[in-house]
């Protein structure tokens, strides 16, 4: 089977990499990985890394890598698509959130004003390749990474319906964290989680048929021996009654959060730009070795993850578990799901069909599914709690609002998008934000 990776010069693509050669014992396994990328340095850069790697595992014979900037070339024949692509570049990611908070709002790449700029340049980048794959990989199956990925998920599904799935890391990271706080296996809890990307509560981790999570929230010791207890504290952890995805810290903790962002030497987004700069310079290089020159890169990007909210909350360093990869085993298992006709459970962004309620049946979620050789299929989920469901359908409706202007390129409804916002307060401020994004941003010259 073939894989193609949209934005095969990405810094994470050697986790793919290195999960597709681990994956020795599936018989309908990927025997093809082909890398496209814009950026013929960046593709030069991680290719080198892959070619280390390969030589640890003694079945790299077995999967053929190729690179092309030819997106053509790179989708035909293809079973699976991943989409990991960056519009804009590490650039466009420092830039929202300069200009965002300039204007005291939160700038961060999928939350608020920043994760608005971004899906508004990258939603017609990724029609545009949904449109594409529909015409040259009919058949194949599209697992989409890019963020803001839930919004990127709807805006493909509208040309490529259920074959578009959404995955992402926070979800299994999160369930990893409190099945092993309560001592249970993460391989077979099942959690109870519902939301959307990066925007979703656990409300449940069963084990044997038994609902483990009122032990863990009756614990106050307990819920602070673990990320997200830190991050949140445990007395507003029991007062939710749920454990937040830990992007909600941007909503509960917002003028914190902010506060915090303003008061670094360097944003999140201009210290991968540097950070990102040197690694690829560096590993198109010879004479360096390239696995070893990204395994280092790669520790200090982890332990910075979402420093600045941590600081806030005084939660200090993450864990030494927290610091490998997980969406790559997320893609891995949807894959082999699908093409062994082997049911998986997995926490997946999909089309909501009747699964939420308060969501129309085209609105992308994020709940757990059973996973087949048709798809992915949202498992029923009780009703959220009133406070978690309008901040659910206030988030869908500017996603909406996102669509819409990248669709007609209306200025005037890009302004809505922002305004709607729950993290954006003022109407006068969502025109300064399009103002000031369209200024540094050639992908939103469409914005009329």
């Amino acid at each position: 089977m073939k894989l193609t990776l949209l934005g095969g010069g990405g810094f994470r693509v050697p986790l793919v990499h290195a999960a597709l050669l681990a994956d020795t014992e599936n018989p309908h396994r990927i025997t093809h990985l082909t890398l496209h990328d814009l950026d013929p340095t960046r593709l030069t850069a991680i290719t080198r890394v892959l070619a280390d790697q390969a030589t640890q595992h003694p079945e790299h014979t077995r999967l053929t890598v190729t690179s092309t900037t030819d997106l053509d070339e790179a989708l035909r024949g293809a079973d699976f698509v991943f989409s990991a692509i960056r519009v804009g570049g590490l650039e466009g990611r420092a830039n929202d959130e300069r200009v965002a908070l300039a204007e005291g709002v939160l700038g961060q790449e999928t939350v608020g004003a920043g994760g608005i700029a971004y899906g508004l340049r990258t939603v017609p980048v990724a029609t545009d390749l949904a449109r594409r794959i529909a015409r040259l990989a009919p058949d194949a199956w599209v697992i989409n990474f890019t963020n803001p990925a839930g919004l990127v998920t709807e805006a493909m599904s509208h040309h490529l319906g259920d074959r578009v799935l959404g995955i992402c890391d926070s979800p299994v990271g999160l369930g990893r964290r409190i099945a092993r706080t309560l001592g249970a296996d993460p391989a077979t809890a099942w959690i109870d989680y519902v939301g959307l990307n990066h925007l979703g509560w656990v409300r449940g981790l069963h084990v044997d048929g038994r609902d483990e999570l009122p032990r863990l929230l009756a614990d106050p010791a307990l819920l602070g021996s673990f990320e997200e207890g830190r991050l949140f504290g445990p007395d507003w952890l029991r007062s939710l009654g749920a454990i937040p995805n830990e992007y909600l810290h941007y909503y509960y903790f917002n003028r914190e959060t902010v506060r915090a962002y303003q008061e670094v030497e360097k944003t999140r987004g201009a210290f991968l730009l540097d950070q990102q700069a040197d690694f690829y310079a560096r590993a198109a290089r010879p004479d360096i070795p390239a696995l070893d020159l990204w395994d280092r890169t790669r520790a200090e990007r982890e332990a910075t993850y979402m420093a600045e909210n941590r600081e806030t909350a005084g939660a200090g360093e993450r864990a030494a578990e927290d610091l490998s990869g997980g969406y790559e085993n997320v893609a891995l298992a949807l894959m082999r799901a699908i093409a062994r006709d082997e049911r998986a459970t997995l926490i997946l962004n999909v089309r909501n069909g009747t699964t939420l309620a308060a969501l129309d049946a085209d609105a992308v979620i994020e709940v757990p599914c059973l996973v087949d050789a048709n798809g992915a299929h949202p498992v029923a989920v009780d009703p959220l709690p009133g406070h978690a469901t309008a901040l659910v359908c206030a988030v869908k409706a500017v996603e909406r609002e996102v669509l819409s202007a990248a669709a007609s390129g209306s200025r005037t409804t890009a302004v809505k998008a922002f305004a709607l916002h729950p993290l954006v307060d003022s109407v006068d401020v969502a025109r300064r934000l399009v103002e000031g994004y369209t200024a540094v941003h050639p992908g939103l010259a469409y914005l009329r």
